[in-house]
């Protein structure tokens, strides 16, 4: 591993952005560390610290990050679709999509299915046997709640190329034209009262922040802009949450009215441009830091085992607690002095366990070998979008009450996990066998 990495950090291409990489990883690392120290867990259930301490509410502004990583998606999906088509034959930007869907979803879709088969097997396993109370039943509903991020990425890539054509065309436009939607939705929902709109900005809030990645690609996010953004973003943010009807909070809180991040609001968007200008503030030391052979190892160790990482850490979380309580640990009351000491060692067995997850299960983040510039783009589509549907769809059931036919609305339709997993799984053959040019 240790050579490998090595290699791969001296291969690294002079126009290589290490900068963007290092944002992908820093952004996937802050929300793992987040959902390590939100949870409040006790023997009596699993809690949120910043519902336990409102005054905390404000570290979300920080933590809140995965606006950053939908913007170095957009970044890296622009430079992707781009090599492709340049590589492409004349005629043949059909076979182009499905080849890019199979190259940008292979370092995604892999990890997530293996984690998903993994967690459905153990699922059905502890229920044959009669278990899933307790604090495994809370494993089994939650654990599979951050696929919510994997499933609108997945739409990132899926609408990418009518994304870019609309950027190459009118550029700061395109933006614009899905903030104002985005606007315009929440207006319709706080304003007119108009139900279920607001599920529409799930697409106008993150392809906006999306949008902007494309931007980056080419150079149009200058220091000026970036200020613009940082200081206009920050302004409105502040704005939207003080007059408007919008939480302190940017993630979601148990039991409140209205939830900044699900369905995304105006005041999320806000945050999103707020981050990405200040992360661009930061470019310049950041690239001056990153030409440190040493500082660029880490950096590309990280990025092999980023999704693996993120796929697994609340598994390790639910597995130290699982533990402690088992090994009659006390647990102290969420945000006591006992419970601010325990906390550094909690991280620790945590990010421990997370260590040994990645070592068992880093080998399917590893790209497979490339596959030729052809293949199918009405089946790469229908498999990319039964991927998203499966994979939103199991984030919102879990595998508790597997046996029982727990389901969850998706889009109005009840969803089991047997069913989201069945879908994940055959949208995933079909982006691989369209991708290899099997209609």
């Amino acid at each position: 591993m240790g050579s490998s990495v090595r290699e791969l950090a001296g291969a690294t291409p002079a126009t290589r952005d290490r900068y963007v990489d290092l944002l992908r990883v820093a952004s996937l690392g802050a929300v793992v560390l987040g959902h390590w120290l939100m949870a409040a867990v006790t023997p009596d259930g699993v809690g949120n610290l910043l519902a336990v301490v409102p005054a905390l509410q404000p570290l979300t502004w920080l933590l809140q990050v995965m606006p950053v990583f939908f913007f170095v998606g957009g970044f890296s999906h622009a430079l992707s679709y781009r090599s492709l088509l340049r590589k492409r034959p004349e005629g043949s930007e059909d076979s182009v999509y499905s080849a890019f869907l199979r190259a940008r979803l292979q370092r995604l879709l892999r990890p997530t299915m293996v984690f998903v088969l993994v967690w459905g097997a153990a699922a059905l396993l502890v229920q044959l046997l009669g278990g899933g109370g307790g604090l495994t039943g809370v494993t089994l509903r939650m654990v599979t709640q951050p696929l919510w991020f994997i499933g609108i990425y997945l739409a990132m890539v899926a609408f990418t190329p009518p994304l870019l054509r609309l950027h190459e065309r009118y550029g700061w436009g395109a933006f614009a034209g899905l903030a104002g939607a985005a606007v315009a939705v929440d207006v319709l929902r706080f304003a007119a009262g108009v139900p279920y709109v607001e599920f529409l900005n799930f697409a106008f809030v993150w392809l906006a922040v999306h949008q902007l990645g494309f931007l980056r690609a080419d150079g149009r996010i200058r220091l000026r802009r970036a200020a613009l953004l940082a200081g206009g973003g920050l302004i409105a943010a502040t704005a939207l949450v003080a007059f408007g009807p919008y939480p302190l909070s940017m993630v979601g809180m148990p039991g409140e009215k209205v939830s900044n991040m699900a369905p995304p609001t105006l005041a999320l968007l806000a945050h999103g441009l707020w981050l990405v200008g200040a992360v661009e503030l930061l470019r310049a030391p950041a690239a001056r830091l990153l030409e440190r052979p040493r500082v660029w190892r880490t950096v590309v160790a990280a990025n092999g085992v980023a999704m693996t990482a993120f796929l697994w850490h609340l598994t390790a979380m639910f597995g130290v607690y699982g533990a402690l309580l088992t090994l009659d640990v006390d647990l102290p009351e969420p945000a006591s002095a006992a419970w601010w000491a325990q906390v550094p060692l909690r991280l620790a067995l945590a990010a421990a366990l997370t260590a040994a997850l990645v070592a068992a299960f880093r080998t399917f983040e590893r790209p497979a070998a490339s596959a030729p510039v052809q293949g199918h783009g009405p089946l790469a589509a229908l498999g990319a979008t039964l991927c998203l549907l499966g994979v939103l769809g199991l984030s919102m059931v879990g595998f508790g009450g597997l046996l029982d036919g727990r389901t969850a609305l998706l889009i109005a339709i009840p969803v089991s996990a047997p069913a989201a997993v069945a879908m994940t799984l055959g949208g995933w053959l079909l982006v691989e066998r369209a991708g290899r040019g099997t209609p």
